[in-house]
């Protein structure tokens, strides 16, 4: 119990941590964000997930098997967005990897600056949002979400991905020690999971009972927050700035 606990403390207010820094608590806000914009990709756009494309992948074979509610075209636009931004964020991760603060600090300027983009089409598009507007906003968030996956990849700090949370689950079973694991870190698994969770129950609450618009401002505040934060504490160079070497990946 007391591991656990020290898990979620070095996640969330990482003092002594000197490899990954603030990093930890800075992926968790990503997570966040990664609930805000799939509650309103899901509940708004459509049937539709821009940041989890296993979904899509799903609600693809949905939509060909002839379920309603589900678009081939949409599907097909949120994958191809996604990777058109984890095409750019790979490239950005390869030229800025030996920093990653800078490398941070560039791609979720990027980020915020799509989000914005975002919101500003969803204040444009009124009561009902007509169809091209939904596929800008597909194609806008799905840019983002890839740019923010490929980051978390490059960044390389254990069991923080931003999005994929199975196997995040799988681990924490699976690596227990009650099977006889090297240990679950269930602390930091589950801080990642809470963070998906609450993005997602906000985003959605946002949605029913407030404006369409407030998950995405509320994402491109977070966004915002964070690349001030990354781009103050990378300033004298700390040692989580370097990447970490091959045996520290997950």
């Amino acid at each position: 119990m007391n591991t656990f606990f020290e898990e979620v403390r070095q996640t969330l207010f990482p003092h002594d941590e000197k490899q990954h820094g603030p990093l930890p608590p800075i992926l968790v806000a990503m997570t966040m964000v990664t609930g805000l914009i799939d509650a309103f990709s899901f509940l708004v756009l459509g049937h539709i997930f821009v940041a989890n494309m296993t979904g899509n992948v799903v609600f693809l074979a949905f939509a060909a098997a002839g379920a309603s509610g589900f678009s081939i075209p949409a599907s097909l636009v949120a994958l191809g967005s996604f990777i058109l931004g984890a095409l750019e964020g790979g490239q950005l991760g390869s030229r800025l990897e030996q920093h990653r603060g800078r490398l941070l600090t560039v791609t979720a300027a990027l980020q915020t600056l799509l989000l914005g983009v975002s919101a500003v089409l969803v204040g444009l598009s009124g009561h009902t949002m007509p169809e091209g507007y939904k596929y800008g906003l597909i194609i806008f968030l799905g840019i983002a979400m890839g740019l923010q996956n490929a980051t978390a990849r490059k960044l390389a700090v254990p069991d923080l991905t931003t999005t994929v949370l199975t196997l995040t689950i799988v681990g924490i079973a699976a690596d227990s020690r009650l099977v006889g694991g090297n240990g679950s870190r269930a602390g930091r698994r589950l801080i990642s999971v809470a963070a998906m969770f609450i993005g997602s129950f906000i985003g959605t609450l946002f949605i029913l009972h407030g404006s369409i618009i407030a998950p995405l401002v509320t994402a491109l505040i977070v966004m915002a927050m964070i690349v001030l934060s990354a781009r103050v504490l990378a300033i004298k160079d700390p040692l989580w700035v370097r990447p970490p070497g091959p045996s520290k990946r997950d």
